[in-house]
């Protein structure tokens, strides 16, 4: 008899802590931190990490009274790998929560792999593919950092009225990524009489550029190059060597930090190129120096000013934490008061303040920069000026936004 209870006892104490281990009884809640800590994107991959870090350093990796545990996954731009890492984060590791992945096509598969789990919360890293939230969105996946499209409001306008630049090719990596980019600078550009005869569309990780440079038009004004990483220093450099004289015009990824504050010999054909994104590495804000001070403290060995990708998982860290923190930490009933938390949730951060639109996308301030000179000669991307609240459908009518279609290699164009 005595027996029989002690095992009855046993099987309780199991089942009850399997239920907080799901729980508002959890002491201890799970993270995933999903980023390209391998191949072209790794440097970029690297500062996403401390950007989870600092956040989770900054609230003593505790958040709604509860011990939080980091378990950090590696990918390398490639939507099956990611994916992969994804799923041992959720099914192995039996991560609460996931923040990730960094790169476009990651984030529309890791979007479609979150409909398959739905006991645990995605949340973006800096991925920034339109359609990971505009269309067919998962009702488990939070993007508090803005997509590519959104990053480039207020660059088409400027080039044209301000820039004169009339005629334009384009140069970028083939995938959604840069699609969306591409959508976002191609819409005021064209409609403000722009044309853009040509794009090259190059795969992620191509080292030799130097086929695409001899075909670069000569009959255009600029060059818009919207490349990452290794991508775009590889670019950059023998667009230099090659004696490329063109103006240059820079996606988000391009003029970031984590190409900026490379060794390679860039200088010259980057020195005020015009771009727009969600940072401006210069920004005379109270809370952007707190960001960069703190960043540059805990991680010495790190970029000379947080790149855009430890700024995006740090937001979306933090948008996590203060759910956690409103709700403490209950995620029990399929995390539902966590999710109705986060979807409410306005966040106050370095760049102005988040908030979410109903397919859980966010809409933000985005920066209207140019690279320039610094102390030490380190260069950076100084403000021209901030577009405020820019939602994900550049604050147009979304219904005839939706009607321009999915990006693609061919849309939009205006030849």
């Amino acid at each position: 008899m005595k027996q029989t209870f002690r095992r009855t006892v046993l099987v309780a104490a199991i089942a009850m802590g399997a239920a907080w281990g799901a729980g508002a009884g959890a002491q201890e809640i799970k993270i995933g931190g999903l980023a390209t800590l391998e191949g072209p994107f790794a440097v970029p991959g690297q500062d996403s990490m401390r950007g989870i870090e600092l956040a989770l350093s900054e609230a003593n990796y505790t958040a709604g009274g509860k011990k939080i545990t980091l378990i950090k996954a590696s990918s390398n731009a490639n939507p099956d790998v990611a994916v992969n890492a994804a799923r041992k984060l959720v099914e192995q590791d039996k991560v609460d929560i996931l923040i990730g992945p960094l790169s476009g096509s990651e984030g529309l598969a890791v979007k479609d792999y979150a409909k398959t789990q739905p006991n645990t919360t995605f949340v973006n890293g800096s991925s920034a593919a339109q359609d990971t939230t505009l269309r067919d969105p998962a009702s488990n996946f939070y993007r508090f950092s803005t997509d590519g499209a959104q990053w480039m409001a207020g660059l088409g306008e400027y080039v044209y009225k301000t820039k004169g630049y009339k005629k334009v090719a384009i140069v970028a990596e083939d995938y959604s990524f840069p699609y969306t980019q591409v959508l976002g600078f191609m819409l005021p550009f064209c409609q403000a009489g722009g044309k853009v005869p040509e794009k090259f569309w190059v795969p992620i990780g191509n080292k030799d550029y130097s086929s695409v440079i001899a075909k670069l038009p000569q009959d255009v004004d600029a060059i818009y190059v919207a490349l990452g990483g290794a991508d775009a220093i590889n670019f950059l450099t023998q667009y230099q060597q090659a004696g490329g004289n063109k103006p240059l015009i820079g996606g988000s990824i391009t003029v970031d930090q984590t190409v900026l504050g490379s060794k390679g010999r860039i200088r010259d054909s980057v020195i005020g190129v015009p771009s727009a994104g969600p940072i401006a590495d210069s920004w005379d804000n109270p809370k952007w120096k707190a960001f960069v001070a703190a960043y540059k403290k805990k991680f010495p060995d790190g970029l000379p000013s947080p790149s855009l990708f430890a700024h995006a998982y740090y937001i979306e860290t933090k948008a996590v934490l203060a759910a956690l923190d409103q709700t403490k930490g209950d995620l029990s009933g399929g995390q539902a008061k966590f999710r109705q938390t986060l979807s409410k949730l306005k966040l106050d951060t370095p760049t102005g303040m988040v908030s979410l639109d109903e397919n859980r996308q966010a809409i933000a301030d985005i920066f209207l920069t140019e690279v320039a000179v610094g102390q030490g000669g380190a260069l950076f991307n100084k403000v021209i000026r901030v577009i405020p609240q820019v939602n994900q459908e550049l604050n147009m009518d979304k219904q005839k936004f939706l009607a321009l279609g999915p990006v693609s290699r061919t849309n939009p164009e205006c030849k």
